[in-house]
């Protein structure tokens, strides 16, 4: 075999073990699909909601939102004149679109220093943390899907400003959260 073909062999190997991290499951609709094909995945979120008291259904629905399940999801580009990219909408990365600052507190606050916004396990683990806080400022129950991403979303200070408010398009998406959490949850219980 010549040494081009075993280097370019080599390098799609490499590629498409690289692109397998961060792809999402194949049916992201179907939480006993999630579930039977990413172990992992719910492991994980049953971790988080025996840490946290988050339920699984209610997390997954967040993360589907947030990043449909890509653990390197980023927010689009910002463009001048529509042609010169001027940076990221945000500094939202991974499963959770963790902003910078907000993950920078839960790694401070939790001691978990080495976390990464692109594992499943922090990730997890961070909205359980968040969505806690959410109880704690704004007495939202942790099982109220719809309210805890209006809080995931606007932040604490703007959900208890009801910031969402003017947002129309945000109160359909947390109904949307609420009815996939819902989804969810019926799927989770039929597959156990």
């Amino acid at each position: 075999m010549s040494r081009f073909l075993w280097a370019m062999t080599l390098a799609v190997l490499l590629a498409s073990c690289g692109a397998r991290h961060s792809a999402p499951p194949g049916n992201i609709n179907d939480a006993c699909s999630i579930a039977k094909e990413r172990p992992k995945y719910m492991r994980a979120f049953k971790a988080t909601e025996r840490k946290w008291g988050v339920p699984v259904h209610v997390q997954m629905a967040t993360i589907y939102q947030e990043s449909s399940f890509r653990g390197n999801a980023r927010t689009p580009f910002r463009y001048v004149l529509g042609i010169l990219p001027m940076g990221r909408q945000s500094s939202a990365y991974g499963y959770s679109q963790a902003l910078d600052g907000t993950w920078d507190d839960y790694r401070a606050d939790t001691g978990k220093r080495r976390a990464k916004r692109d594992r499943i396990n922090d990730a997890a683990d961070f909205i359980g943390w968040y969505m806690v806080k959410s109880r704690q400022r704004n007495g939202i129950p942790l099982h109220d899907a719809r309210n805890q991403y209006l809080a995931y979303h606007e932040g604490h200070t703007g959900y208890a400003r009801r910031s969402y408010q003017s947002k129309s398009w945000l109160v359909r998406t947390s109904g949307q959260v609420e009815a996939r959490a819902a989804m969810y949850a019926r799927q989770l219980a039929a597959c156990r």
